[in-house]
């Protein structure tokens, strides 16, 4: 596969840190501080979408930062025969393009919506809040074009240090409380599980660099099985923002955050890196030759499975909206960790394009919910009764989405079963099937009723006429809704990424 340097790299990483800091200087002007926020979204949006014919054309785009130590000093780390240098550097291929993409569009439009929904709550520490939002991209953008895994680490915990002024935002014990839990379990895990990890494989291996494909990997032969299974646990419980149970529980604990910051969590940011993360270590480090080797597909999508049927469960006993959405999103990020456990092309090709799926459906879900708590200050499912027919246009959006993440065609989501089927077929796991068929039934099962009650169920007695949220809400809601459908009629462009990944 051909390699080339590029610049853009760079100058899509420095596009969210340099909007922060702007956004820091002009915090007094309101007006001036969202047009920089909107000016640094649109700025990576394109370099981002620059890269895109060149990486769909087979090439891969590398950029180093700067290296730590060269390979003659780092040989001494090592038992390598042979040890590359250690750098901070950046690449571009079909892996880091489907997250690239998604985390640079989604962020443009939810600077609108932020907007809406500061202002119309009238929020304290708003420049705070948008500067801490632009970091988070940077995070996560420095995690999707990551070359190595010392690199995606120091990027993994840029998000989560950046993230928690944004869960803790309120300010008030509820806040602080789910921002405690959701530092803790994030950079408790990273620390006590990926970074010894990380120390092991370098000293095993002489190299943190990903594989150049997902077959190989970057794990010597030699080393021991039971060693290389070891590590491979911890990668796959050390990075919690995948929310695996058990480490799930910081994803509940941070909807005491703002709408905007939920929808970061759950659809960009924050749940993405802890998904790509996780699979970019599977396939890159370890590869599927040695997963196959060692056994560990089958087990892994098993072990994911539970979370998969049990947060769905917890789902249906929440009443809160925003909370329901957090277990769905526990449960829906397994799909894309199942899909590439079961190692078949197919089934790769569906857990990763689940990513955009699940993104565009699940961040217009919680955008959804905000527009509902500005326009009537109602967060429990059982007050939303005859809603939605003074609320159309937002429980609309909100249907079409929950039909995503339901499966329903011609929904995105649709795509990703149907992949996962196969692939399980391929894979001769009747067990996986019957999740998945189980799953789409629990999901059914804690969608239908919102969108049932809020067109049909009798609203409560002389409660007042509610209205739309602003357009500022309304407009980036419906326009996900609309490409979270479009991308079922239309998967070629993330599909294309994701088949590349395991031809």
């Amino acid at each position: 596969m051909e390699a080339t340097n590029d610049i853009r790299l760079l100058l899509a990483l420095l596009a969210p840190l340099v909007g922060a800091g702007l956004v820091m200087a002009t915090g007094k002007k309101p007006n001036l501080r969202e047009t920089v926020s909107l000016v640094a979204a649109v700025t990576l949006l394109s370099l981002v979408a620059s890269l895109v014919p060149a990486v769909r054309g087979g090439t891969t785009l590398h950029y180093t930062l700067f290296e730590l130590f060269p390979a003659e000093q780092a040989q001494s780390f090592t038992f390598a025969a042979k040890a590359t240098s250690l750098s901070i550097a950046l690449r571009a291929d079909a892996l880091s393009m489907i997250f690239a993409v998604i985390a640079s569009f989604l962020w443009v439009l939810t600077v609108f919506y932020s907007a809406g929904y500061m202002r119309s709550l009238h929020e304290h520490a708003q420049t705070r809040f948008s500067a801490c939002f632009a970091l988070a991209l940077f995070g996560a953008i420095g995690c999707a074009f990551a070359d190595n895994l010392l690199t995606l680490y120091l990027f993994y915990e840029v998000v989560s240090v950046s993230t928690y002024p944004l869960v803790a935002h309120h300010q008030d014990e509820e806040g602080y409380e789910g921002g405690r839990k959701y530092l803790t379990y994030l950079t408790t895990t990273a620390k006590a599980l990926i970074f010894p990890a990380m120390v092991l494989i370098f000293v095993l291996s002489g190299t943190l660099d990903f594989a150049n494909n997902a077959s190989t990997g970057i794990i010597p032969a030699a080393v021991h099985n039971g060693v290389v299974t070891i590590l491979y646990i911890c990668c796959l419980l050390g990075f919690a923002k995948n929310g695996i149970m058990p480490f799930h529980h910081w994803l509940p604990g941070a909807m005491v955050a703002p709408t905007p910051v939920s929808a970061l969590l759950h659809a960009v940011a924050v749940v993405k890196v802890g998904v790509f993360s996780t699979v970019r270590v599977m396939l890159y480090v370890f590869g599927v030759d040695c997963m196959h080797e060692l056994n560990l597909g089958l087990p892994t999508a098993y072990f994911v499975s539970i979370t998969i049927l049990v947060a769905s469960i917890i789902a249906l006993s929440k009443d809160n909206l925003k909370t329901r959405l957090a277990y769905s999103t526990v449960s829906q990020l397994s799909y894309i960790i199942l899909g590439v456990a079961l190692l078949t092309p197919t089934a790769v090709a569906g857990g990763l394009v689940h990513i955009a799926n699940h993104a565009f459906a699940k961040i217009t879900l919680f955008f959804c919910a905000g527009a509902i708590y500005v326009a009537s200050h109602k967060k429990n499912i059982s007050e939303m009764s005859g809603l939605g027919r003074t609320m159309p246009w937002t429980f609309g959006a909100f249907a079409l989405a929950a039909l995503g993440m339901i499966g329903v065609p011609p929904v995105g989501g649709f795509i990703t079963k149907l992949y996962l089927l196969v692939g399980a077929l391929d894979a001769g796991t009747i067990g996986i099937l019957v999740v998945l068929i189980a799953s789409t039934l629990l999901n059914t099962a804690y969608f239908a009723p919102v969108v049932y009650h809020a067109f049909f169920g009798k609203a409560p007695a002389g409660e007042h006429h509610h209205g739309e949220a602003p357009l500022a809400m309304l407009i980036p809601l419906c326009l996900t809704a609309v490409i979270s459908v479009l991308v079922g009629i239309f998967p070629d462009f993330f599909m294309r990424f994701a088949t590349a990944v395991l031809p």
